[in-house]
């Protein structure tokens, strides 16, 4: 996470909702002491032990044999970002820099079992399928029969708990007005500009 307080975001409810609308994740983690990066959709949800971080990798991931012992991990989810140009600012003493928005989920992983992978499939689905509304929803039942459970064999489900969650927001909160103005009169429609804006 970005060092500087005035970026940081903290509120849980805002934190899960980036997670909702932008579920594609970074993961990172050293089991045995070699740095192994995954890249997946992640489906925040309570769990008995709290928050948790549902995905799912093939069986060839190079962090997937290392489920059965577990590992901690870090999931990283990047919404927007954007170079910005010192020639924007009002302030002509300024440097290059760049904005963005990110959360990160840092805790223990673990397997899920057989039922709990199903589970995170049709959920996960259902939360993709529900965005392109009004196509019609897309389920597993329009599969051909045991097509779904031939592929489920070669992948496995995972579970990260959340023992950390924190955003960061860096929208040149640190810049003056006429500054945030020339960025975001720059960047036009940018997602990020859309957030400085908002």
């Amino acid at each position: 996470m970005h060092p500087a307080a005035g970026f940081r975001v903290e509120d849980e409810a805002a934190l899960l909702a980036h997670l909702a609308a932008h579920p594609f994740a970074t993961l990172a983690a050293t089991p045995e002491g070699r740095l192994l990066v995954a890249h997946a959709p992640v489906l925040a949800r309570r769990a008995p032990q709290g928050l948790v971080l549902d995905f799912h990798l093939s069986r060839g991931n190079a962090l997937s044999p290392f489920l059965a012992q577990g590992f901690r991990a870090v999931a990283v989810s990047l919404a927007a970002d954007a170079y910005i140009s010192p020639g924007w600012y009002a302030d002509q003493g300024a440097v290059p820099a760049w904005n963005y928005v990110t959360v990160e989920a840092e805790g223990p992983v673990q397997a899920l079992g057989d039922e709990g992978l199903v589970a995170l499939l049709d959920d996960l689905s259902d939360q993709e399928e529900t965005r392109l509304l009004p196509k019609p929803i897309w389920t597993r039942a329009k599969m051909p029969a045991g097509k779904f459970e031939t592929l489920c064999r070669a992948i496995v489900g995972a579970r990260l708990t959340v023992e950390r969650l924190e955003g960061t927001n860096k929208l040149s909160q640190n810049k003056s007005e006429a500054d945030r103005a020339g960025v975001i009169a720059a960047l036009g429609d940018h997602p990020i500009a859309r957030r400085m804006r908002g």
